[in-house]
């Protein structure tokens, strides 16, 4: 697939619904398409989910250092994120970055949590798996985790 091809018809673009703490060590992410389904990413750090609250309040002026190399690279050798696409591999989820600029690049098979990072800092579409996406469950009074500060 070219970057600058209409999205695979296996892939569901989606927003951050909601992001959490599952413990004091665990990050969650509720991701969710426009039609209502959602995929739910536990396996990640609290340190990333902190990240990620971080981007999306918007804060973005000193990145943390490995986003702020990345970001580096990217302006030095004039390249730009346009998505991410989710998808699982060997049981977990892992994720292709796509970029234009001077050139078109697809790094893949990167943890799907700096995705999700990346892709709020630099405000890009994530795309997820089709068949990842599960009809939104009822709300559970009983749950157990912690919003991100």
């Amino acid at each position: 697939m070219k970057i600058d091809e209409k999205p695979d018809e296996d892939y569901e673009e989606v927003k951050i619904e909601q992001l959490g703490l599952l413990d004091s060590m665990t990050g969650i992410v509720i991701l969710q398409s426009s039609t209502g389904k959602q995929f739910h990413i536990t396996a990640f750090s609290a340190e990333i989910a902190g990240f990620i609250a971080s981007f999306m309040e918007g804060k973005r002026e000193i990145p943390p250092t490995i986003y702020g190399m990345f970001e580096q690279m990217c302006e030095e050798n004039g390249l730009f994120l346009v998505r991410v696409k989710i998808y699982e591999s060997g049981g977990i989820f892992r994720a292709n970055l796509y970029f234009t600029g001077k050139k078109e690049v697809i790094l893949r098979n990167y943890r799907s949590s700096d995705a999700i990072a990346l892709a709020t800092f630099y405000n890009v579409p994530i795309l997820v798996r089709k068949n990842l996406l599960k009809e939104q469950e009822a709300k559970n009074p009983k749950d157990d985790s912690l919003p991100v500060k």
